[in-house]
């Protein structure tokens, strides 16, 4: 909510402290002050942040937010090394969780699925910043997801509650569950 992304050093905080400091929850779970991480990216977000994803490079992720921008942070640097706009808001903003081939979408790599306005997005390489594919459907989508060897993907509406399952190659629709 505050447009903030924030990353922590978990080696970095000693839970021993933060429970002498009585920076605990009501289950005894330490509770990790904001100011013990440090703001990547000072001011770039113009909307919540509502996804953060990791690449499979372990120096990039990717946050999607409310501005209606995909952006890809190099940590090392602590900048943005791609903006991307999307078409509306963004639903859902996820890696693939299949293994996949090298002769799958996405070579063998996760590939990042995102779901904005009409439009869905997926991108590929080690750090998922090049565009594979996008394909603008006829309705409002609120997530999806990509199987890469069965070359499938489906998506969920936001305005019912019907899953629709679309060949990846044709953007044919196959059928709803």
């Amino acid at each position: 909510m505050e447009k903030k992304l924030r990353i922590f050093d978990l080696s970095r905080i000693s839970p021993t402290a933060a429970t002498a400091n009585g920076n605990t929850s009501t289950n005894g779970a330490v509770v990790i002050e904001a100011e013990q991480g440090f703001e990547i990216g000072a001011g770039v977000h113009n909307g919540t942040i509502k996804a953060i994803v990791w690449t499979y490079d372990p120096n990039v992720l990717v946050t999607a937010a409310d501005d209606k921008m995909i952006r890809w942070w190099d940590l090392r640097t602590q900048s943005v090394i791609q903006e991307q706009p999307v078409s509306g808001e963004i639903g859902s903003c996820e890696f693939t969780n299949v293994k996949a081939g090298r002769d799958d979408i996405g070579d063998g790599l996760p590939v990042l699925c995102i779901a904005a306005g009409k439009t869905v997005y997926f991108y590929g390489s080690m750090n998922a910043c090049t565009l594979v594919k996008q394909v603008v459907l006829p309705y409002d989508v609120a997530s999806v997801a990509l199987h890469p060897s069965q070359r499938k993907f489906v998506t969920g509406a936001l305005k019912d509650t019907w899953a629709k399952v679309y060949d990846y190659d044709s953007e044919k629709e196959l059928g709803t569950l």
